[in-house]
């Protein structure tokens, strides 16, 4: 059954064009900086919003018909979902999803009944997949949702949850392999607290350390030789979060002897809830080894909670892109985790949205291209850190120096000259120069 017959295969058609269901920039087989825009530009269907998100809010009810033609709750909807959602995504070119547990089975009173069917959509999802490229970039386990969880998964007070927690994250991990899926993610959705009075902290952090640890573990045991990720976010649903940003996360993963195996999936949204922008967080990322996947979407600076909005911030979309060129590509891809504002309800604009991110996404990779070809940023930092090429500055970034030679330096120069200029609003022109020419 077609759900979209409506609507055509998107194809590129260019930046003049005007027809809406077409791709102005994102053209696939594009050579960029030697390799296709597909491949520098692995895009995912969020499983969650794309095909399950119908506009409801804490004000009103849904906007958006996501029953595909089935009755809410049961498998047979779920199946209709796998048949739309891969329809979609054939129609868009785009390769992988990414999922949730509960996103693709409704969840029973009974976790053996939610594992069954969970085997039964898997096989579902292989079958209608064979032949085509189409494939799990990320799975997940939701452990925020369901009522045991109010006090956090792995930072429950419960052990019995916590088992629970460790139940789903096995069978997650089990659906993730089966599927092909490149990276295994851990959202903290409840992993903090809302007060300290009544938490015990470093037994929290030290119990989700140990979970992480057992799923690696069990992982590797079954074969998923992929990346495990962390998201960080600082808050929502709790008032503070225990993965608050990329160096809070990052910290943690070493602390706990996990950073062999895990990276960062940053996302936007989660960047500007933490006051960062989404090119720090990209950047603490990748000078640490560690940025691995993308969560594609963008957030409302008026606005402070989490709004999964489709990215449409050229600007952002190229200081991002430039990250991840300077990293050499992702290990995971890029996520759409963002959904259709609630007024726009019909399926053209689900392909409105997605042509908008792809578009934009693919605009921001040929300019951070031409930033790099052009030469003028890094040539820039270049020169800014020149005084530690040589002399008493490269003796410091060579460790071969002591608090006395440099206190001596500095007493025998008497005042140091004043340093470079750093000249932002000449490199913020640069980029305007780039972007619009």
């Amino acid at each position: 059954m077609a759900f979209f017959d409506e609507i055509l295969e998107i194809k590129y058609e260019g930046k003049d064009s005007k027809n809406p269901l077409a791709f102005k920039f994102y053209d696939s087989e594009k050579i960029v900086l030697g390799k296709p825009m597909k491949e520098h530009l692995p895009f995912a269907m969020a499983w969650w919003h794309n095909l399950g998100a119908n506009g409801v809010d804490m004000f009103g009810s849904g906007t958006a018909d996501k029953s595909f033609g089935k009755t809410l709750g049961t498998m047979e909807l779920a199946k209709a979902k796998v048949d739309a959602g891969i329809e979609f995504m054939k129609k868009l070119g785009i390769r992988y999803y990414c999922f949730h547990d509960v996103d693709l089975v409704p969840e029973s009173d009974d976790i053996n009944e939610t594992n069954r069917r969970l085997d039964e959509l898997s096989d579902y999802i292989l079958e209608k997949t064979k032949g085509s490229e189409i494939k799990c970039l990320w799975g997940t386990a939701n452990m925020f949702s369901n009522p045991r969880f109010m006090n956090g998964a792995g930072s429950t007070n419960s052990a019995d949850v916590y088992c629970f927690a460790a139940a789903q994250v096995k069978k997650a991990l089990d659906i993730t392999v089966k599927l092909g899926g490149r990276g295994y993610v851990f959202w903290g959705g409840r992993e903090g607290y809302e007060t300290l009075l009544n938490t015990d902290v470093k037994l929290e952090q030290e119990n989700i350390a140990s979970l992480m640890r057992m799923a690696v573990e069990y992982g590797r045991s079954i074969g998923f030789d992929g990346d495990f990720y962390i998201e960080p976010k600082p808050k929502e649903p709790m008032k503070h979060q225990y993965d608050f940003d990329a160096a809070t996360a990052i910290g943690f993963l070493r602390q706990y002897g996990l950073d062999k195996d895990f990276k960062m999936n940053i996302e936007a949204n989660h960047a500007t809830l933490a006051g960062h922008t989404f090119q720090h967080e990209l950047r603490i990322s990748r000078i640490n080894g560690m940025l691995g996947s993308i969560d594609a979407n963008q957030g409302d600076t008026l606005l402070g909670w989490d709004t999964d909005e489709f990215p449409c911030n050229v600007y952002d979309a190229t200081m991002a892109m430039y990250e991840v060129i300077k990293a050499g590509g992702l290990t995971g891809g890029f996520n759409f985790d963002a959904k259709n504002r609630r007024p726009s309800n019909t399926k053209e604009d689900m392909f409105y949205a997605y042509i908008l991110g792809m578009d934009t996404f693919a605009l921001g990779l040929l300019k951070a291209a031409e930033l790099i070809k052009d030469g003028t940023i890094d040539n820039f930092i270049k020169e800014k850190y020149k005084s530690f090429d040589s002399g008493i500055g490269k003796k410091i970034r060579e460790g071969k120096t002591t608090l006395s030679e440099l206190s001596e330096r500095a007493c025998s120069l008497k005042k140091p000259e004043n340093p470079l200029s750093g000249r932002q609003e000449y490199l913020e022109g640069v980029v305007n120069r780039i972007l619009f020419s």
